[in-house]
């Protein structure tokens, strides 16, 4: 199968390109077609056995083509850099939206899979499924700062919704941590916070948690979506359900020789930084259906595991 991917060089892309094109449960890989926006990028995919085409989610025509020509479509990429470093999240939604739709245009009617990279959803008070966060609220009653987070989960259900026009759509919903070696997101921020204010922190009480899985564990996940989720389904790559935030900034504290402290609440934006607005919510989520429904088990370490190696406080 020619797969066209976005998000190819990133830190789930770059699991997922080699899954694809050596891993996996079948005896024959795939031929990946990376988008790249760089030429570090493209140098990369290269190297990792994958054809590359240059450009942006920027460059619709280059989006619609490189669908056109392929079997099928993994939508990883997102402007992380829009959306949290310059704090715009709406606008990077909307684009992301606007690529979606440019892809999807030519898959309608063929039967091809499109797979999206989503997020797991908060279920207040009890464990998230792969049923829930499909009901949205309506623009006007969400408060500003969560708006573009919205409108981003609706491009998940206009994805679901591609069932309906002849696209085999499906979306995996990842963990708010997808950790290992190399990884620069939540926990390595986390432990730079740690270091930077001398203490091990934990938003609150400590009792808000995270479901979590191994990166490589969430890269199989796109290759088993890709082959056999039937059309409009929602997938869990969910390997730990809920890892308290006092469970890991113990971890991180023992690493660093640090006193573990809870953090208030009105004092987390300053000590954590971006991360706190993630804190804020208990949002344990399940796998439970997903794997009973597709060939899917990690296999990789547990979150407080793979932090209790080591390799995340190496500097």
């Amino acid at each position: 199968m020619r797969v066209f991917v976005t998000g190819a060089s990133g830190w789930i892309g770059s699991a997922v390109v080699p899954d694809l094109i050596d891993g996996g449960h079948i005896d024959r890989g795939h031929q990946v077609v990376g988008l790249a926006r760089s030429e570090a990028s493209a140098d990369a995919l290269a190297k990792a056995g994958a054809e590359v085409v240059r450009g942006s989610l920027e460059d619709l025509d280059t989006l619609r083509a490189a669908a056109a020509e392929a079997d099928g479509v993994i939508h990883l990429a997102f402007d992380h850099e829009v959306a949290f470093a310059q704090g715009d999240f709406m606008t990077a939604a909307e684009a992301d939206r606007t690529a979606v739709e440019a892809m999807a245009a030519p898959l309608a009617g063929t039967g091809k899979p499109f797979v999206l990279a989503s997020g797991t959803p908060v279920a207040a008070g009890r464990v998230a499924t792969e049923r829930d966060g499909h009901d949205l609220p309506p623009l006007d009653v969400v408060p500003p700062e969560a708006v573009g987070m919205v409108v981003r989960m609706a491009t998940a259900e206009y994805v679901l919704g591609l069932a309906d026009r002849g696209v085999r759509s499906s979306v995996v919903r990842l963990p708010r941590t997808n950790h290992g070696e190399g990884d620069h997101g939540f926990i390595a921020t986390w432990i730079q916070a740690a270091r930077d204010k001398g203490t091990a922190g934990y938003y609150g009480d400590g009792t808000n948690r995270w479901p979590a899985v191994h990166r490589l564990d969430s890269a199989h996940m796109f290759r088993v979506a890709l082959e056999s989720a039937p059309p409009g389904s929602t997938l869990h790559a969910v390997a730990d359900e809920g890892v308290a935030l006092r469970d890991i900034a113990e971890v991180i504290g023992r690493h660093l020789n640090l006193p573990v402290v809870s953090i208030p609440v009105e004092e987390a934006q300053d000590h954590f930084g971006w991360p706190a607005m993630v804190m804020a919510a208990d949002q344990p989520a399940s796998s439970a259906l997903t794997r009973e429904q597709f060939d899917w088990q990690p296999t990789q370490p547990g979150l407080l595991e793979d932090i209790d190696k080591g390799h995340y406080f190496r500097q």
